[in-house]
């Protein structure tokens, strides 16, 4: 079983995410976890839970979503999210974005929102899944100041080089490959660097109507492909890739969110 852990599928009806899902299953992609940008969102992801057994969540706002101050009331409101179903298994999607363009949301609240997610991951006791662009070392040094660590988590849509992976293994956390494998040489050269015990995977997969034709949209099933590249650069079968991955998400979720995963997609890949 491969697991996606990382897709926006809230956007697409309830008909269309059963659809997705169904894709996903006939190349073996057993679960995937849907990442919040915004507390409605987070609670849109939760609802797909409730209605899909291998859709699972995450809570959280994105950095480019922070548009205002990050209050105790919206700490509260991502935590109830959170604690209102077990198929809530992540904080996702945090981190920081120094993207240079007009509308880019204030730095400061950007540094808090991201401190207090990462402290209501340290109270719930869920691995994190981070965005970082043009931020790397910031985001690396406010990770290491609130002892993320402690519950671990994922870089998600990596496509940096080696010296950068190995920063993000030495912090604890795991790199996570997308279709940009497919395409880009260093990122390439850092997987075949990089241990296999230290990847997961993931397409990032929302809805993509700038594409003119539908199937081209990323989707979850992708996740198979990626697999497929990983496995041919490190000169492996791709069960191995699909077995090793899976097994690195049981170690990121830990043993309840692994029971948790188990109980609704089923499969108990060795770690």
């Amino acid at each position: 079983m491969f697991i996606d852990c990382h897709v926006h599928l809230d956007p697409f009806t309830d008909a269309e995410v059963g659809e997705i899902l169904d894709r996903a299953r006939q190349v073996g992609v057993g679960a995937v976890i849907s990442a919040g940008t915004t507390i409605p969102s987070s609670l849109r992801s939760l609802d797909l839970s409730a209605k899909h057994p291998a859709f699972f969540s995450g809570v959280g706002i994105h950095p480019m979503y922070i548009r205002e101050a990050f209050t105790d009331e919206t700490y509260a409101a991502l935590r109830d999210a959170a604690l209102s179903t077990e198929k809530a298994l992540v904080v996702s999607e945090i981190g920081l974005d120094f993207l240079d363009v007009d509308d880019a949301p204030d730095r400061a609240i950007q540094y808090t929102a991201f401190r207090e997610q990462i402290r209501l991951a340290r109270e719930l006791r869920l691995p994190i899944v981070f965005h970082s662009r043009e931020a790397h070392e910031e985001t690396f040094r406010v990770l290491r100041e609130e002892r993320a660590y402690e519950v671990g988590g994922v870089m998600h849509y990596f496509q940096g080089d080696f010296k950068t992976a190995r920063k993000v293994m030495d912090l604890g956390f795991y790199i996570s490959l997308a279709r940009p494998l497919l395409r880009l040489p260093q990122l390439q050269e850092t997987a075949v660097k990089t241990p296999l015990e230290s990847i997961v995977l993931e397409t990032d997969a929302t809805p993509q109507p700038f594409k003119s034709k539908r199937e081209n949209w990323t989707e979850p099933r992708h996740v198979a492909t990626v697999a497929g590249a990983l496995a041919e650069l490190k000169g492996i079968e791709v069960e191995q890739v699909e077995r090793v991955t899976t097994a690195n998400m049981r170690r990121v979720l830990g043993e309840r969110g692994w029971g948790v995963l188990s109980k609704y997609a089923g499969g108990s890949p060795s770690p």
